[in-house]
Order: C-alpha cells, then structure tokens, then sequence
C-alpha cells in the first residue's frame, strides 16, 4: 500500500468522524403537511428540526368565555400580522388555566387559512431561535413562534437567547415572525425579598433601583404587547362550565343541575378556572351519557 493510499484511509476515517459530531443539514419541513410544527432538538451538536403537528386543538375564539378583553387584544394583534401590517411580539401571563395558551392556538386556526402558522419551542431549545427563524425567513407564510408556560431560574440560558431574539441581535427580526410566549409571572424570573436591598436612598429621598431588579423585568419589557389574566368569579366560572357541557351535549336541565356539582369540583381544586371548568363539563357528561 503506498503512502497516498494510506493518507486517503485515514482522511476518510476523520471525515467520518467529522460527520458524526457537526450538525446535520436538515431538510426543510412539509409546510403542507400541517399549520402546526414543533422544533425538535436531536442532541449534542446535532442541531434539530421541525416536526409537523398532526393532531392540533380545534379549539375556536368564540369557546373562550369571559376574557373579551384579552381576545380582543390578541386577536387584533394577529390580524394585523397576518395582514402584512405592524404588529408585537406577546406577553400573556397570569392566573393559570384562564384562556393564555388556548388564545393563541384558537388564533392559529382562525387565520390558518390566511397563511398563519405555529411552531412551538421549549424552554430549553430557546438557543435554537436563531436556526428557526433562517429556516421560515423566506416562506411567503406568517409564523408565530409559541413558548408556553415560560418562566426561568437565574442563570439559565434560554433567558438571554430569548432577550436577543426578542431585540438585542445585531440582525433584524424578520418580518413574517412574531415571539408569543405564555407565563404565570409577569417578569418571567423569580422575585425574592432580597432584591429589596440593592435600593438605596440618597440624603434628597431620591431611590437608586439596583442591577438585579432592571435584569429581571429587562426580558419582559422587550415584548410590546402585555396581556394579563385574571381568576374567574364564580359566575363566569358557571358561565363557562355551562358552555362546555352544552358542546359535549347536554341539554339545558342538565346544565342547570350541574351548577352545584361544578362548585364542589372547583372547590376541591382550589381554583374557578377555565381548565377546570372544562374537565368538570367532560367528567360530568360523560357520566350523563353512560347513565342514558
């Protein structure tokens, strides 16, 4: 063997090597295949990919009871973006199971036929924002990049990946996406009783607010658009038990005997939330149907 042939060996064995570690091309996804998509991540240095959504909630604007104001909000913000107008990046937070993740995806199949998509991402894949949004930058489609239920401890990573997509990068945002994250906090990071001490008062009362406050409300005063939530009251809550069961089919006795029974159920659970509601109204008729 000479000495070429053995240099050819062993380069072939680093290529394979080589192949093995750096991140796969991948191809690009069906985007007829579905309105949803999910980004995958393969581990390692392997990059990720996006997965379509083959089953998505077909959950409609007008299932969402007693958060008009909200709907409004969110609604007119994505009109406005499929639209080819200017429109924000979203914040929605507050009280858990009133409606925040169930707007957006009412949303996506409101206006999926006008080219609106969905990818969501985890937590943990927020690094990866910068690949997704080179992967759709040149589809003629509008996409919505959805974090759900985000909140982050101090010092995790996908905190400044997040900060940088939102506006920080050296790159523009690309016009046909738009960042929609949900959370139960409003900064997004946790707020102790010791960020208090980084407060000091000058001789004239002036107040100084320390580093550590400015860095946890830094992330969420780059999204433009702020939605709150709130619990429901008790009648909103029967209110929304009450839809739910009309659409699994019970009839308006039915709906009327039920209200002491939706009660106990919250109660139990501590909460008058939408969610609730809705698990009420499936264990509640589907115990009507199987007594018929």
């Amino acid at each position: 063997m000479t000495q070429l042939d053995q240099f050819l060996i062993r380069a072939e064995a680093l290529l394979g090597r080589l192949e093995s570690i750096l991140p796969r091309a991948d191809a690009a996804p069906d985007w007829e295949a579905a309105t949803a998509f999910r980004w995958r991540h393969r581990g390692g240095a392997a990059g990720g990919y996006l997965q379509a959504v083959g089953h998505i909630s077909n959950i409609a604007l007008s299932d969402l009871h007693n958060i008009e104001i909200q709907k409004q909000q969110i609604d007119q913000n994505t009109r406005q973006f499929v639209d080819g107008r200017p429109a924000n990046n979203v914040l929605l937070t507050g009280a858990r199971g009133t409606g925040k993740s169930s707007l957006i995806k009412a949303c996506l199949n409101q206006y999926a036929p006008q080219g609106l998509r969905l990818i969501e991402v985890d937590k943990d894949d927020l690094a990866a924002l910068p690949d997704i949004v080179d992967l759709v930058a040149a589809r003629p489609e509008r996409f919505i990049i959805f974090c759900d239920d985000l909140s982050f401890e101090e010092g995790e990573s996908g905190y400044k990946a997040l900060k940088v997509a939102l506006d920080g990068s050296i790159a523009a945002q690309s016009d046909n996406v738009l960042i929609y994250a949900t959370s139960n906090r409003r900064h997004l990071l946790p707020e102790r009783m010791s960020d208090n001490a980084t407060y000091k008062t000058t001789e004239d009362g002036d107040l100084h607010p320390g580093e550590t406050v400015e860095e946890k409300i830094s992330l969420s005063e780059r999204f433009g658009l702020w939605v709150s939530f709130y619990p429901f009251k008790q009648d909103d809550y029967l209110d929304i038990v009450g839809h739910w069961l009309s659409h699994f089919g019970c009839n308006v006795e039915q709906i009327a005997e039920a209200r002491a029974d939706a009660l106990r159920w919250a109660l139990q659970r501590a909460s008058r939330s939408g969610r609730v509601a809705w698990q009420f109204a499936r264990d509640y008729a589907g115990r009507m149907t199987s007594n018929d």
